[in-house]
């Protein structure tokens, strides 16, 4: 399995004299993509409503508990990046932490899929089908093998399932909690009518 995780991630991997655009366009989707899942949170929270404050609270939960998953697995079955077993090319500084699972894709994928299965199908699909190219770069780039991918989907599939089974024990008073502490810090905007109470 490993002899296949190498072949694939060579075939994946950047050459000796990457295009400078497909380059650039690799290294935005794989450092910077990954803060549009805190902006559309964010974004959500402020002007939408309560089911949609609900539903990203849930996709909140999965994310966070597919990053510690991740952090469990690292600990259990530690795997080493491409560049420190000297393999391929490695375009952008990384720490030389376990490569299984890939935060970045189960992060992405974790909000995904929490979308998909609350019934929010085309933003969904949307990021799902985004986390695609992410993927790609992140191995382009040297910094991840195939598998380190194929995991983060397995992760995320299992946190967002977690998540929305669990929900009936933390939503309420995670959203009771969050309500409040958004009404104390934008009081003056809410008043203002610029974000929804």
């Amino acid at each position: 399995m490993e002899a296949i995780n190498q072949s694939l991630f060579l075939w994946f991997n950047a050459p000796d004299h990457p295009d400078h655009l497909i380059l650039s366009i690799a290294i935005f989707l794989a450092r910077d993509l990954i803060w549009a899942i805190p902006a559309l949170i964010g974004i959500g929270w402020l002007y939408g409503g309560t089911r949609t404050r609900q539903l990203l609270l849930v996709a909140t939960a999965s994310a966070t508990l597919g990053l510690f998953a991740n952090q469990l697995i690292s600990l259990f079955w530690w795997h080493p990046r491409p560049f420190m077993v000297h393999l391929g090319h490695t375009l952008i500084a990384h720490a030389p932490d376990s490569s299984f699972p890939s935060d970045h894709l189960t992060l992405w994928w974790a909000v995904a899929f929490s979308f998909l299965a609350q019934g929010r199908h085309n933003l969904g699909t949307g990021l799902a089908l985004l986390g695609l190219p992410l993927a790609w770069s992140r191995i382009y780039l040297g910094v991840h093998f195939p598998l380190d991918m194929a995991g983060a989907g397995l992760v995320a599939v299992a946190s967002t399932w977690l998540s929305l089974r669990t929900a009936f024990w933390y939503l309420p008073p995670a959203f009771h909690l969050a309500t409040l502490i958004h009404r104390k810090i934008f009081s003056p905007l809410i008043a203002c009518g610029w974000v929804k109470r």
